[in-house]
């Protein structure tokens, strides 16, 4: 006699997972309002020197925040002009190098950006 076959096992999978993709919220182009909002913030309180008619040097933000002067100008450079797009000029006076917003506009760079992107 011999035995009967066995049936053969059919490998169970697991129901497959549904994953909802989540929507990025879009990026806030003036992070200004904010800082309006938080006026005790080392961003706030160099955003508030550099629109003083008077402007700001590098040395009297570092002593503002206790950064250092590298992180001083990458504050300048990135948040100031790229992501709130402020219109910041220098100009070099018997203090030395001097920094300031002007009009508190944006500038004609981010608006450039701003048609590129779109």
């Amino acid at each position: 006699m011999t035995k009967p076959k066995s049936k053969t096992k059919v490998a169970t999978r697991p129901a497959p997972r549904i994953v909802k993709k989540v929507k990025s919220r879009p990026l806030v182009a003036s992070v200004y309002p904010k800082a309006a909002a938080r006026p005790e913030t080392k961003h706030a309180r160099i955003i508030s020197m550099l629109q003083l008619s008077a402007g700001a040097t590098i040395a009297s933000m570092m002593t503002a925040t206790d950064w250092q002067q590298h992180s001083v100008r990458g504050f300048l450079a990135g948040v100031v002009r790229k992501k709130l797009g402020l219109n910041l000029i220098s100009m070099h006076s018997e203090k030395g190098r001097v920094y300031r917003i002007k009009d508190g506009k944006r500038s004609s760079t981010t608006a450039d950006r701003a048609k590129q992107v779109a």
